[in-house]
């Protein structure tokens, strides 16, 4: 299996600054693409951001575009989604997700295969 590990959620004034981190360990050989989804309460999770490891490619939702960033650090096995200029409705809990086949389905939540824990991510207006 993957495991993986987020970090980083915490409470924010709206235009602030978060840095969410996920750390993956086990067979981490075996994922092609990572991603972010997010949760918000009483919602459904919907895809924030996704790479794809060894080709370092990424996509990001449209209403973060520019605001948020997904990077990787190979040595460290370790995904980054930097947030910027964060607004209430980022508001969820955020989660870290491998997907272990190569797929264009980056952004469907059933496509990955191992999920992290999340963190709650909240920002106050």
């Amino acid at each position: 299996q993957v495991r993986l590990v987020e970090s980083g959620g915490g409470l924010v004034q709206a235009g602030g600054s978060l840095r969410l981190s996920c750390a993956a360990s086990g067979r981490t050989y075996i994922s092609r693409t990572m991603g972010w989804f997010r949760q918000p309460p009483g919602k459904e999770r919907e895809f924030v951001a996704s790479i794809r490891w060894s080709l370092d490619r990424s996509y990001h939702k449209e209403s973060v575009k520019g605001r948020f960033t997904i990077s990787r650090d190979a040595t460290k096995n370790t995904v980054y989604l930097q947030m910027n200029e964060l607004k209430p409705e980022d508001t969820a809990v955020y989660y870290c997700a491998a997907d272990i086949n190569e797929s264009d389905l980056y952004y469907r939540v059933d496509e990955y295969d191992f999920w992290g824990q999340g963190t709650q991510v909240t920002v106050s207006s």
